[in-house]
């Protein structure tokens, strides 16, 4: 476990050099144009600290520059901090929460730094498609909350859906949103995330009949019946994710909008993929998140809308 009293999550100075490390392992490159070790600290009674300069094209960076971090008032240990206090927490950690921890001026402050975590968290294309080797991967969808302006007397159409694939293999998941829970939309994710010689699992919802033709090989439970396993054929696996899920904005959460559901998903996800039965603790598993803030930014505006770049 890692300690909390590490300099790291105390210390500016020692923060930042944590965090070049992990965005520069092969040695500090200029985000302006590329150039791998050739710049210089920047001293003076008025620089900021960690201010480099590009001996190539001549301008100023930082390690910041380019990540959900850049232009945040917030001092890189507490982001540091509230990173791994989020992806140690197994069911999340809420705003209010990190709010009275780190002892920030404001909520909003707190919910938006959240965000920008839950947006590094983000998991970007697969390198290797789920199944590969035909491998088995179940599928399944679940129904959260209530969508706004909806009769919480109507059945599933007044829910937030979510469908999501587990890699039983790799242990990894990849969860999706939609505004309806209908093949149109299930099968180019399960296309563009699953391998065709994998063994495609689901429970008998006819939402499945016509995306199994596009893999080797299609099984499924009927759960109508009461079957809910039939040798290892069973999505128990992803039933589990979702009960954590669940749990999580049930408890921690309570209340998501829409437009942020996406974000909550991504923070599960990786937590669930980035688990202790996968061999990551929570130091290795607080370095993944942070080494993943490079290369994305989220505004205020786009977070209190749901959206990102």
């Amino acid at each position: 476990m890692t300690n909390l009293t590490d300099p790291i999550f105390t210390n500016e100075e020692a923060a930042r050099a944590h965090f070049e490390a992990l965005r520069w392992p092969d040695g500090r490159m200029c985000p302006h144009c590329g150039t791998f070790g050739n710049s210089t600290l920047m001293q003076g009674k008025t620089t900021r600290p960690g201010l480099y300069k590009c001996k190539d094209c001549r301008k100023p960076f930082t390690a910041t520059m380019g990540t959900v971090y850049e232009r945040s008032h917030i001092p890189l240990h507490k982001w540091l901090l509230a990173t791994h206090l989020l992806v140690s927490s197994k069911k999340g950690m809420s705003a209010h929460q990190l709010f009275r921890m780190l002892g920030f001026g404001s909520y909003r402050t707190a919910w938006f730094m959240a965000h920008r975590i839950r947006e590094a968290m983000r998991a970007g294309e697969l390198e290797t498609p789920f199944g590969s080797e035909g491998g088995a991967v179940e599928v399944d969808e679940t129904y959260i909350g209530q969508l706004k302006g909806h009769d919480v007397k109507q059945s599933g159409a007044h829910k937030m859906k979510v469908i999501s694939l587990v890699d039983r293999n790799t242990g990894q998941i990849r969860s999706y949103t939609f505004d309806q829970m209908i093949s149109t939309y299930v099968e180019p994710i399960c296309r563009a995330n699953i391998a065709k010689e994998a063994r495609l699992i689901t429970d008998g919802a006819r939402l499945y009949k016509y995306v199994g033709k596009f893999f080797n090989s299609h099984e499924s439970v009927d759960h109508s019946r009461g079957e809910y396993a039939r040798g290892d054929v069973f999505t128990n696996t992803v039933e589990g994710s979702f009960s954590i899920f669940k749990r999580g904005m049930k408890g921690v959460y309570q209340h998501c909008g829409e437009q942020h559901l996406h974000r909550y998903l991504a923070e599960f996800d990786f937590r669930y993929s980035n688990r202790t039965a996968l061999g990551i603790n929570d130091g290795e598993r607080a370095k993944r998140a942070i080494a993943g803030v490079v290369g994305k930014r989220l505004t205020y505006q786009q977070a209190d809308r749901g959206y990102a770049n």
